[in-house]
């Protein structure tokens, strides 16, 4: 395509766009909204997935709380026991000393609040890793029924409610943004018509002394790009920084109860640029291409 083909394709789709100016601003929004809230669902199955994931890492295993002040040969003896338990694939020994350190180390730059515990108030235990989660309810009966054993901790339960909330949230998810981009798709495709219905003696002209079909139809679709990416740059900028300021809201406020499992805005950045500026031009295009084939015959 020569340089005045182009340069006629673009003055003539920037013109429908101006033309048009209030339906192009309800299309931009309409983009805009899909996105925004395509965005923020995404980032709320995401957030919950990294919890999931972190919390079963961490509580996916029974943790066995041992009393205090029990003999070396005793904590051996318990040892032991679990070990030979049917449906038992490991077991690790944590001193009450090495638990603490490890919170400090989670706890990060707050864990300078733990500096003033005088007594090491957690207990020695030992952390079981199951085969099957099926063994879990036996090994637990068994254990608690061991001498010298405080508290046996399972959060199977936990887990199971994460990861049914986090389907509910994709499917839920998934049927908004689908009635979403359509709506926005519908009201693309309506203000390119209003374009095409305003030039529809120009295109027949086109036609007739031999346009061809890319160059009666390159204006309607650079059209629609130009929408759908506009749309998806205001939804970027909107999605992005209000997920940073709620990431620095949650970490000031809950730092040491929750920041550990929020994504942080830097990782997903890449990621929320390329699939916006992918679904917004993708609504754009296709918006343009239903108003073509129906009012064009070409």
């Amino acid at each position: 395509m020569g340089f005045k083909k182009a340069k006629y394709i673009l003055k003539q789709a920037f013109q429908g766009i101006w033309r048009n100016r209030m339906m192009s601003v309800a299309s931009i929004g309409s983009v805009a909204a899909v996105l925004v809230i395509l965005g923020l669902i995404l980032l709320i199955v995401l957030n919950i997935s990294n919890i999931t994931l972190i919390t079963k890492e961490k509580f996916d295993e029974i943790y066995v709380f041992l009393e205090e002040d029990l003999e070396e040969e005793v904590i051996s003896h318990i040892g032991k026991e679990i070990r030979s338990l049917d449906g038992v694939f490991s077991v690790a020994y944590e001193t009450k000393e090495y638990a603490l350190e490890k919170m400090k180390e989670e706890w990060g730059e707050d864990a300078d609040l733990l500096e003033g515990i005088d007594n090491n108030p957690l207990p020695n235990s030992y952390i079981i890793r199951l085969k099957s989660v099926d063994n879990a309810e036996e090994v637990i009966v068994k254990v608690e029924n061991y001498t010298g054993v405080e508290e046996v901790r399972y959060y199977k339960d936990v887990i199971e409610k994460l990861v049914s909330t986090s389907d509910f949230m994709r499917t839920a998810g998934s049927v908004i943004i689908i009635i979403l981009l359509l709506i926005s798709i519908f009201i693309i495709s309506n203000t390119i018509k209003l374009t095409v219905a305003s030039r529809k003696t120009e295109i027949e002209l086109m036609q007739y002394v031999g346009a061809s079909n890319g160059f009666v139809r390159g204006p309607f679709m650079i059209e629609g790009l130009v929408l759908g990416l506009i749309g998806s740059f205001i939804a970027i900028l909107i999605v992005l920084n209000t997920y940073d300021q709620a990431a620095v809201y949650i970490n000031d406020k809950f730092s040491v109860m929750l920041s550990v499992y929020i994504v942080k805005p830097t990782v997903i950045v890449k990621d929320i640029v390329i699939i916006f500026i992918t679904i917004g031009v993708g609504i754009g295009s296709l918006g343009s291409l239903v108003s073509i084939k129906k009012f064009l015959s070409i």
